[in-house]
Protein backbone atom coordinates (compact mmCIF):
# COMPACT_ATOMS: atom_id res chain seq x y z
CA UNK A 1 0.00 0.00 0.00
CA UNK A 2 1.24 3.33 -1.34
CA UNK A 3 1.45 5.69 2.21
CA UNK A 4 0.23 9.27 1.17
CA UNK A 5 1.72 12.62 2.14
CA UNK A 6 -0.60 15.69 1.91
CA UNK A 7 0.88 18.93 2.79
CA UNK A 8 -1.20 21.13 2.72
CA UNK A 9 -4.69 22.04 4.45
CA UNK A 10 -6.68 24.33 1.95
CA UNK A 11 -9.25 23.75 -0.12
CA UNK A 12 -7.44 21.71 -2.83
CA UNK A 13 -5.63 19.71 0.53
CA UNK A 14 -8.75 18.81 2.15
CA UNK A 15 -10.70 17.71 -1.20
CA UNK A 16 -7.75 15.55 -2.12
CA UNK A 17 -7.43 13.94 1.71
CA UNK A 18 -11.28 13.38 1.82
CA UNK A 19 -11.82 11.78 -1.75
CA UNK A 20 -8.62 9.47 -1.21
CA UNK A 21 -10.02 8.23 2.12
CA UNK A 22 -13.45 8.23 0.83
CA UNK A 23 -12.41 6.04 -2.15
CA UNK A 24 -11.13 3.35 -0.19
CA UNK A 25 -7.68 2.65 -2.19
CA UNK A 26 -5.93 4.17 0.25
CA UNK A 27 -6.52 2.86 4.52
CA UNK A 28 -6.59 6.65 6.47
CA UNK A 29 -3.45 4.95 8.64
CA UNK A 30 -1.93 5.45 4.86
CA UNK A 31 -2.64 8.71 4.38
CA UNK A 32 -0.84 11.83 6.20
CA UNK A 33 -1.01 15.40 6.84
CA UNK A 34 1.15 18.57 7.99
CA UNK A 35 -0.32 22.19 7.75
CA UNK A 36 1.41 25.30 9.05
CA UNK A 37 -1.24 26.06 11.23
CA UNK A 38 -1.64 21.90 13.01
CA UNK A 39 -5.13 23.71 14.68
CA UNK A 40 -6.83 23.94 11.12
CA UNK A 41 -6.89 20.25 10.98
CA UNK A 42 -9.78 20.30 12.58
CA UNK A 43 -11.19 16.61 11.43
CA UNK A 44 -8.03 14.99 10.90
CA UNK A 45 -6.90 13.49 14.62
CA UNK A 46 -8.54 9.88 14.87
CA UNK A 47 -8.97 9.52 10.91
CA UNK A 48 -5.40 10.32 9.70
CA UNK A 49 -1.96 10.73 11.02
CA UNK A 50 -1.22 14.33 11.48
CA UNK A 51 2.76 15.03 11.22
CA UNK A 52 3.48 18.20 13.02
CA UNK A 53 6.46 19.03 10.41
CA UNK A 54 6.80 18.45 6.74
CA UNK A 55 10.01 16.57 7.18
CA UNK A 56 8.66 14.67 9.32
CA UNK A 57 5.86 13.83 6.80
CA UNK A 58 7.79 13.28 4.34
CA UNK A 59 9.84 10.86 5.46
CA UNK A 60 7.05 8.57 6.31
CA UNK A 61 5.88 9.00 2.41
CA UNK A 62 5.35 7.50 -0.42
CA UNK A 63 3.49 9.81 -2.55
CA UNK A 64 3.54 13.32 -1.60
CA UNK A 65 1.38 16.01 -2.41
CA UNK A 66 2.28 19.55 -1.51
CA UNK A 67 -0.92 22.12 -1.86
CA UNK A 68 0.42 24.90 -0.76
CA UNK A 69 0.05 28.92 -2.22
CA UNK A 70 2.72 28.59 -5.60
CA UNK A 71 5.27 31.16 -3.78
CA UNK A 72 5.62 28.36 -0.91
CA UNK A 73 6.63 25.25 -3.31
CA UNK A 74 9.76 25.70 -3.55
CA UNK A 75 10.63 26.54 0.36
CA UNK A 76 8.57 23.80 0.40
CA UNK A 77 10.21 21.06 -1.24
CA UNK A 78 13.84 22.64 -0.01
CA UNK A 79 12.70 21.56 4.22
CA UNK A 80 11.59 18.05 2.99
CA UNK A 81 14.82 17.63 -0.10
CA UNK A 82 17.37 16.14 3.08
CA UNK A 83 14.72 13.45 3.92
CA UNK A 84 12.64 12.44 1.21
CA UNK A 85 13.73 9.21 -0.39
CA UNK A 86 14.50 9.09 -3.83
CA UNK A 87 11.78 7.07 -5.16
CA UNK A 88 9.15 8.96 -3.35
CA UNK A 89 6.98 10.86 -6.35
CA UNK A 90 7.00 14.47 -5.36
CA UNK A 91 3.76 16.11 -6.40
CA UNK A 92 2.95 19.60 -7.23
CA UNK A 93 -0.80 20.62 -7.67
CA UNK A 94 0.68 24.29 -9.38
CA UNK A 95 1.15 23.35 -12.99
CA UNK A 96 3.27 26.90 -13.82
CA UNK A 97 6.04 26.14 -11.84
CA UNK A 98 8.59 24.24 -14.49
CA UNK A 99 10.22 20.78 -13.83
CA UNK A 100 13.46 22.58 -13.97
CA UNK A 101 12.70 25.17 -10.89
CA UNK A 102 11.83 22.15 -9.02
CA UNK A 103 14.76 20.30 -9.95
CA UNK A 104 17.11 22.73 -8.78
CA UNK A 105 15.85 22.28 -5.48
CA UNK A 106 16.95 18.82 -5.46
CA UNK A 107 16.67 15.78 -8.68
CA UNK A 108 13.74 14.00 -7.73
CA UNK A 109 10.21 11.98 -9.32
CA UNK A 110 8.07 15.03 -10.12
CA UNK A 111 4.39 15.21 -11.03
CA UNK A 112 2.42 18.17 -12.00
CA UNK A 113 -1.08 17.81 -10.82
CA UNK A 114 -4.41 20.02 -12.08
CA UNK A 115 -7.46 18.96 -10.66
CA UNK A 116 -10.89 21.29 -11.50
CA UNK A 117 -13.16 21.92 -9.01
CA UNK A 118 -16.04 19.75 -10.29
CA UNK A 119 -13.52 16.92 -8.38
CA UNK A 120 -16.23 17.73 -5.48
CA UNK A 121 -18.81 15.83 -7.40
CA UNK A 122 -16.11 13.06 -8.86
CA UNK A 123 -16.09 14.56 -12.42
CA UNK A 124 -12.85 16.29 -12.70
CA UNK A 125 -10.67 16.36 -15.63
CA UNK A 126 -8.19 16.02 -13.72
CA UNK A 127 -4.07 17.17 -15.41
CA UNK A 128 -1.42 15.21 -15.19
CA UNK A 129 2.57 15.97 -16.13
CA UNK A 130 5.61 14.24 -15.29
CA UNK A 131 9.48 14.82 -15.57
CA UNK A 132 11.58 12.21 -16.95
CA UNK A 133 12.52 10.49 -13.95
CA UNK A 134 8.86 8.68 -13.04
CA UNK A 135 8.55 5.79 -14.68
CA UNK A 136 5.21 3.92 -15.78
CA UNK A 137 4.67 2.47 -12.38
CA UNK A 138 4.35 5.81 -11.05
CA UNK A 139 2.41 7.21 -14.03
CA UNK A 140 0.20 4.12 -13.22
CA UNK A 141 -0.43 4.41 -9.42
CA UNK A 142 -1.02 8.13 -9.58
CA UNK A 143 -3.46 7.68 -12.38
CA UNK A 144 -4.96 4.69 -10.31
CA UNK A 145 -5.13 7.13 -7.29
CA UNK A 146 -6.83 10.08 -9.09
CA UNK A 147 -9.78 8.33 -10.66
CA UNK A 148 -11.32 9.05 -7.37
CA UNK A 149 -12.51 12.55 -8.48
CA UNK A 150 -12.73 11.59 -12.09
CA UNK A 151 -10.88 11.15 -15.62
CA UNK A 152 -7.44 11.68 -16.09
CA UNK A 153 -5.60 13.20 -18.61
CA UNK A 154 -1.96 13.13 -19.50
CA UNK A 155 0.00 16.26 -21.33
CA UNK A 156 3.39 17.45 -21.98
CA UNK A 157 4.39 19.96 -19.86
CA UNK A 158 4.36 22.58 -22.07
CA UNK A 159 0.80 22.46 -22.74
CA UNK A 160 -0.01 22.48 -18.71
CA UNK A 161 -0.54 26.36 -18.90
CA UNK A 162 -3.51 25.66 -21.48
CA UNK A 163 -4.72 22.79 -20.11
CA UNK A 164 -5.40 24.06 -17.06
CA UNK A 165 -7.00 27.22 -18.58
CA UNK A 166 -9.71 24.34 -20.61
CA UNK A 167 -10.42 22.49 -17.38
CA UNK A 168 -9.32 23.75 -14.50
CA UNK A 169 -9.83 27.49 -15.13
CA UNK A 170 -12.44 27.02 -17.36
CA UNK A 171 -15.57 26.28 -14.50
CA UNK A 172 -14.99 29.96 -13.18
CA UNK A 173 -14.94 31.07 -16.39
CA UNK A 174 -18.09 29.65 -17.80
CA UNK A 175 -19.55 30.76 -14.51
CA UNK A 176 -18.55 34.24 -15.34
CA UNK A 177 -19.68 34.61 -19.03
CA UNK A 178 -23.52 32.55 -17.99
CA UNK A 179 -23.35 35.25 -14.88
CA UNK A 180 -23.77 38.24 -17.67
CA UNK A 181 -26.54 36.50 -19.97
CA UNK A 182 -28.53 35.57 -16.83
CA UNK A 183 -27.80 39.49 -15.68
CA UNK A 184 -28.61 40.66 -18.84
CA UNK A 185 -32.37 38.39 -19.56
CA UNK A 186 -33.47 40.14 -16.10
CA UNK A 187 -34.72 43.25 -17.64
CA UNK A 188 -36.09 41.74 -19.90
CA UNK A 189 -38.38 39.75 -18.40
CA UNK A 190 -40.58 39.07 -15.15
CA UNK A 191 -39.62 35.45 -14.46
CA UNK A 192 -37.77 35.48 -11.00
CA UNK A 193 -33.74 36.01 -10.89
CA UNK A 194 -33.42 32.38 -9.38
CA UNK A 195 -36.03 30.66 -12.28
CA UNK A 196 -33.87 32.51 -14.88
CA UNK A 197 -30.93 30.86 -13.37
CA UNK A 198 -32.45 27.39 -12.69
CA UNK A 199 -33.42 27.69 -16.65
CA UNK A 200 -30.31 27.97 -17.67
CA UNK A 201 -28.21 25.29 -15.65
CA UNK A 202 -30.41 23.20 -16.64
CA UNK A 203 -30.72 23.78 -20.22
CA UNK A 204 -26.63 24.24 -20.09
CA UNK A 205 -26.06 20.37 -17.89
CA UNK A 206 -28.04 18.51 -20.70
CA UNK A 207 -26.51 20.40 -23.55
CA UNK A 208 -23.22 19.24 -22.07
CA UNK A 209 -24.24 15.69 -21.47
CA UNK A 210 -26.66 15.27 -24.99
CA UNK A 211 -23.20 16.53 -27.27
CA UNK A 212 -21.43 13.82 -25.02
CA UNK A 213 -24.00 10.80 -25.50
CA UNK A 214 -24.53 12.14 -29.30
CA UNK A 215 -21.53 12.85 -29.73
CA UNK A 216 -22.35 16.10 -31.36
CA UNK A 217 -20.29 19.29 -32.24
CA UNK A 218 -20.94 22.83 -30.80
CA UNK A 219 -21.57 23.87 -34.57
CA UNK A 220 -24.23 20.67 -34.65
CA UNK A 221 -25.96 21.89 -31.62
CA UNK A 222 -25.90 25.55 -33.44
CA UNK A 223 -27.53 24.68 -37.03
CA UNK A 224 -29.87 21.75 -34.89
CA UNK A 225 -31.41 24.70 -32.95
CA UNK A 226 -30.92 27.74 -35.24
CA UNK A 227 -33.24 27.26 -38.51
CA UNK A 228 -32.28 29.64 -41.43
CA UNK A 229 -33.22 33.24 -40.57
CA UNK A 230 -34.70 32.34 -37.10
CA UNK A 231 -34.46 33.76 -33.84
CA UNK A 232 -31.33 31.19 -32.49
CA UNK A 233 -29.74 32.09 -35.96
CA UNK A 234 -29.91 35.90 -34.71
CA UNK A 235 -28.93 35.13 -31.42
CA UNK A 236 -25.62 33.08 -32.26
CA UNK A 237 -24.13 35.54 -34.92
CA UNK A 238 -24.24 37.95 -32.00
CA UNK A 239 -22.35 35.64 -30.29
CA UNK A 240 -20.45 34.52 -33.16
CA UNK A 241 -19.51 38.13 -33.76
CA UNK A 242 -18.97 39.46 -30.71
CA UNK A 243 -17.44 36.76 -28.72
CA UNK A 244 -14.06 36.13 -30.52
CA UNK A 245 -12.51 39.25 -29.23
CA UNK A 246 -13.51 38.62 -25.52
CA UNK A 247 -11.79 35.18 -25.68
CA UNK A 248 -9.12 36.13 -27.41
CA UNK A 249 -8.42 38.67 -24.62
CA UNK A 250 -9.05 36.41 -21.48
CA UNK A 251 -6.85 33.43 -22.77
CA UNK A 252 -3.98 36.18 -23.28
CA UNK A 253 -4.29 37.84 -19.89
CA UNK A 254 -4.57 34.19 -18.35
CA UNK A 255 -1.80 32.72 -19.85
CA UNK A 256 0.16 36.17 -18.86
CA UNK A 257 -0.68 35.75 -15.30
CA UNK A 258 0.40 32.02 -15.81
CA UNK A 259 4.19 33.47 -17.05
CA UNK A 260 4.35 35.49 -14.25
CA UNK A 261 3.72 32.60 -11.62
CA UNK A 262 5.96 30.38 -13.67
CA UNK A 263 8.63 33.36 -12.83
CA UNK A 264 8.91 32.73 -9.14
CA UNK A 265 10.69 29.51 -9.75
Amino acid sequence: MNRIGIIGYGSMGKMLLTKISESGKVENDGLFISNRTISKIEEAPGRYTVYSSNAELARASDIIFICTRPRDILSVLQEISDVVREDTLIISLNGSITFDSLEKVKVLKYAKVIPSVTAEINRSQTLVTYNRLADDQDKETLKTLLTCIGNVIELPENEMGMGSELVSCMPGFIASMFDVICKSAKPHTSIPEEQIISMVLNTLCSTGELMLQKDMSFEDVVSRVATKGGITEVGSRVIYDGFPDTADEMFEKTLAKRRETASIG
